[in-house]
């Protein structure tokens, strides 16, 4: 059912938890209804993402996917990582079963936010600089 990526992704998650005053924060799901990610982010002045951190409520799919989005995103540079996609998280963990590709959404979603949020935080600074 699972390759041995993503039954390795969840028993071994990478980038487990969440960074203090991240540089950006992105949320997907609902904590109530199922599936739930918080991607969180640190930028340098170069704008890559020098860490990237997640915490997730969700099934094995949801906690590999978050995984590997995680380090797919580390070492891209922002604007390189806004194109990091569900296709390519399915892709990097060796396929998901069909009914589990959306655990593939959280993690795209949620990283896209998380850059989104820090762009947005820069644009102030930047104006107010």
């Amino acid at each position: 059912m699972f390759s041995e990526k993503v039954i390795d992704h969840f028993q071994n998650p990478r980038n487990v938890g969440r960074i203090e005053e991240a540089d950006g924060e992105g949320i997907m799901g609902s904590g109530e209804c199922g599936d739930y990610l918080v991607i969180t982010i640190r930028v340098c002045s170069e704008e890559i993402i020098t860490d990237v951190k997640f915490q997730v409520k969700g099934c094995v799919a949801a906690v590999a996917a978050s995984s590997m989005t995680t380090e797919l995103a580390k070492g891209k540079h922002v604007y390189d990582a806004l194109n990091i996609s569900e296709i390519d998280i399915v892709n990097a963990l060796g396929g998901l079963p069909d009914e589990k590709i959306h655990c593939s959404v959280l993690g795209a979603g949620a990283l896209k936010k998380a850059i989104y949020d820090y762009l947005g935080k820069k644009y102030i600074a930047d104006k107010q600089g």
